[in-house]
C-alpha cells in the first residue's frame, strides 16, 4: 500500500474523507485563498486527484502542530 493511501485510513481501516480547499480553510480558520497560496508555495501537504487538490485531515493537523508557538514562561 502506498504512503499516500495509508495516511488517509483511520485506525479501524476505514478510508477517511479528503477535504477540498474550502473545507481545509475552514478547518484551519483561514481563507481559501491562503490555502491555495500554501499549496502553490508547497508549504502544505496535499493530494492531487486529477485536476483537484485535496487534503488529508492528518496532514492538516500535523501542519498546525508544526506551527504552534509556545508561550514564554515569565520568571
Amino acid at each position: 500500500m502506498s504512503e499516500q493511501a495509508r495516511s488517509s485510513q483511520s485506525s479501524d481501516g476505514s478510508i477517511l474523507p479528503l477535504l477540498d480547499v474550502g473545507q481545509a480553510a475552514e478547518r484551519l480558520g483561514v481563507t481559501p485563498r491562503f490555502v491555495r497560496r500554501l499549496v502553490f508555495e508547497r508549504r502544505l501537504a496535499y493530494i492531487k486527484v486529477g485536476k483537484y487538490v485535496r487534503f488529508d485531515l492528518d496532514d492538516l493537523e500535523a501542519w498546525l502542530a508544526s506551527h504552534r508557538v509556545e508561550a514564554l514562561g515569565r520568571s
